[in-house]
């Protein structure tokens, strides 16, 4: 093999490689010393970008997401670098990528809609892991919160994943955010009885519940006068974790209450008079 290349390599191939070595032999070591560079510093950005997002206590999940996307863009601006190198054409690669990130971004717009609206869940925080919240028709206690989907478990046990998308374009409930919520249980009471007793009865059996917040005031108020009763409300005040029990208490209580007075709660009927013959 050797004594082949011997008698093959002639003064003028010779020539021609050194050539070849010479012209690209300068490029590639420059090439390699990027694309080293890059990989440096690809990695010193990406530390850089999680550190200060932690130091300002942001989202673990967006901190590595950022992170990521910082590392992946200084990859990109190397490799479009070390081609410029070889002396090809940067600006038609730009605008490959560019065509290439709007056919991707027309392929995934349901996808990249969700991760936006995940993201902006997770930077403004309308709610957060372990409340109970209306999103989406769903009323639940919040799982987890992704890029993509949002997850809550129902007061039936229901699993529920809800797309990011879902979410946040529309009303948002958060049944936790303050500490106290009012109960509201309407209850009906005979036209016949007297609306100042009544008010007195209704209050009175609100404020027997223990479980409620002894320090909020209870109301009744009449909301409308229907068919046959004339409609109350019993608002108490209760702490978010106690909102269900105060609510059957206050139920219990205001039913035992007016049955001791004798107040009627009626129930509807139909009257129906018939002509003799």
């Amino acid at each position: 093999m050797i004594d082949w290349i011997k008698e093959n390599l002639n003064a003028e191939s010779l020539g021609a490689v050194t050539e070849l070595v010479i012209k690209y032999g300068t490029s590639i070591v420059g090439a390699i010393v990027l694309l080293v560079a890059t990989l440096i510093v690809s990695g010193w950005a990406k530390k850089a970008a999680m550190k200060g997002l932690t130091r300002v206590k942001f989202d673990s999940t967006l901190t590595k997401f950022f992170g990521s996307l910082v590392r992946w863009f200084v990859l990109l601006i190397g490799v479009v670098a070390c081609l410029g190198i070889f002396g090809i054409d940067t600006t038609s690669i730009a605008g490959v990528l560019t065509g290439a990130s709007l056919a991707i971004g027309l392929a995934f717009q349901g996808s990249l809609s969700n991760i936006a609206a995940g993201v902006m869940l997770l930077t403004f925080r309308p709610f957060t892991v372990g409340q109970t919240v209306t999103v989406a028709g769903h009323t639940g206690g919040i799982e987890e919160i992704s890029l993509f989907t949002t997850t809550l478990n129902t007061f039936d046990n229901k699993h529920v994943i809800i797309p990011n998308g879902q979410i946040f374009g529309s009303t948002i409930v958060n049944l936790s955010h303050n500490e106290f919520r009012r109960v509201d249980v309407v209850i009906g009471v005979g036209y016949d009885a007297d609306t100042e007793k009544t008010k007195e009865v209704l209050i009175r059996a609100g404020e027997s519940v223990p479980t409620r917040a002894e320090d909020k005031p209870v109301n009744a108020i009449i909301t409308d006068f229907g068919d046959n009763s004339v409609n109350w409300q019993v608002r108490v005040m209760a702490r978010n974790a106690d909102f269900l029990v105060v609510q059957q208490e206050v139920m219990h209580a205001v039913k035992k209450a007016l049955e001791a007075e004798g107040l009627d709660i009626p129930y509807p009927q139909i009257v129906v008079h018939r002509a003799d013959a």
